[in-house]
């Protein structure tokens, strides 16, 4: 037994602490009615839109959670429902005006991190682990 913590979990802190660092910048720009959840599917709202069931596989969740989360998200007008032009059945989730301002703050704050933990790690060891984890994303993230 050990107590070194496995890289999954070491992965998990900074990337919880940005998530935390990215709502409480929400909440106090006005952004109060978006919650966590909501807030990881918005994430991944491709610029010109994504189908629900796109969004549910991404996000690790049912379809019906992800309609559920969309659906609150479009009554708080951070998204809207568009017809898909490549499939006339189909329906894009694509970010509203409210959205895009917030997704706009959420870019802003992300900078604002990665600039706090790259004085805090240093240039270089900064590039050597963005550098780790695309690499390792290309083994462990199926929608890259």
């Amino acid at each position: 037994m050990t107590d070194r913590q496995n890289l999954g979990l070491l992965c998990f802190y900074p990337s919880r602490a940005m998530e935390a660092r990215l709502m409480q910048e929400l909440v106090a720009a006005g952004f109060d009615d978006i919650t966590t959840a909501q807030g990881r599917i918005a994430a991944r709202i491709g610029p010109h839109g994504t189908r629900l069931t796109d969004l549910a596989a991404q996000a690790l969740v049912t379809k019906q959670t992800a309609n559920h989360l969309v659906d609150q998200l479009q009554r708080a007008g951070y998204v809207h429902r568009v017809p898909d032009p490549t499939d006339g059945r189909a329906r894009l989730v694509q970010m509203a005006e409210r959205g895009r301002a917030a997704v706009a703050l959420a870019r802003r704050v992300e900078a604002e991190v990665e600039a706090e933990w790259t004085a805090h790690l240093g240039e270089e060891a900064t590039a050597q682990l963005r550098a780790a984890l695309e690499r390792l994303r290309e083994v462990t993230d199926p929608y890259r």
